[in-house]
């Protein structure tokens, strides 16, 4: 049986990039639909139609549409479980991987937001993140085993942790904490990070072009 074909809703260079090398590392078979921002294309029905938020990524896999980048990774690794990057049901590390796959959406990217913002931190026991210094804190006590969030295997986790954790150190939204960095260093050595490069980097010339 064929495997299911991917279609991967892209714009260059944003979140959907992530996504994007997520299925370059897994090596599934995808295509691309590509959305031109600055054209609005986004926020056409078409698209809209897809993800009423107007947002990238997405991705359809036969009638199934699935939006957000932690549960488009967590669809995927199931999908693909050849791929070995998704600890299943029975694995021990599938706790693990359900745990930060949400710890990101969660803590993570809240927290830096408020940072970035510079808005009033709300109280620990009200905020989902508790405070900032305290995500910061544990995201570095996971790395500390490393190389990869979840240890020596390189995950799902990982495809949605890498890019996130690139764009929030390259913007000053993380500190670049030796194991922070370390990380972020690793996963921009991986192959596929030219590769998915070269694609955007073809794709945004396109679109400049007109």
């Amino acid at each position: 049986m064929a495997a299911p074909i991917v279609t991967l809703f892209h714009a260059p260079h944003t979140r959907s990039s992530g996504t994007l090398r997520l299925l370059e590392e897994m090596g599934v078979p995808y295509r691309l639909q590509v959305l031109d921002l600055k054209k609005g294309e986004q926020r056409a029905a078409a698209h809209l139609a897809v993800n009423p938020m107007g947002k990238v990524p997405a991705i359809r896999v036969g009638d199934t549409v699935v939006t957000e980048s932690g549960a488009i990774a967590l669809f995927l690794g199931d999908l693909f479980p050849e791929s070995g990057m998704c600890p299943g049901p029975s694995d021990p590390l599938r706790g693990a991987l359900l745990r930060w796959l949400f710890f990101y959406g969660n803590c993570v990217e809240p927290a830096a937001l408020d940072r970035a913002l510079k808005r009033e931190a709300a109280p620990a026991s009200m905020a989902g993140y508790g405070t900032y210094e305290d995500v910061v804190a544990t995201l570095v006590g996971q790395l500390k085993a490393g190389p990869w969030v979840l240890g020596e295997r390189f995950t799902v986790v990982d495809g949605l942790w890498g890019p996130a954790l690139s764009w929030l150190v390259q913007f000053g939204l993380l500190p670049a904490e030796p194991e922070i960095a370390g990380y972020v260093e690793r996963f921009g050595a991986r192959p596929a990070a030219a590769r998915v490069a070269a694609i955007d980097a073809e794709l945004a010339a396109k679109q400049a072009a007109g």
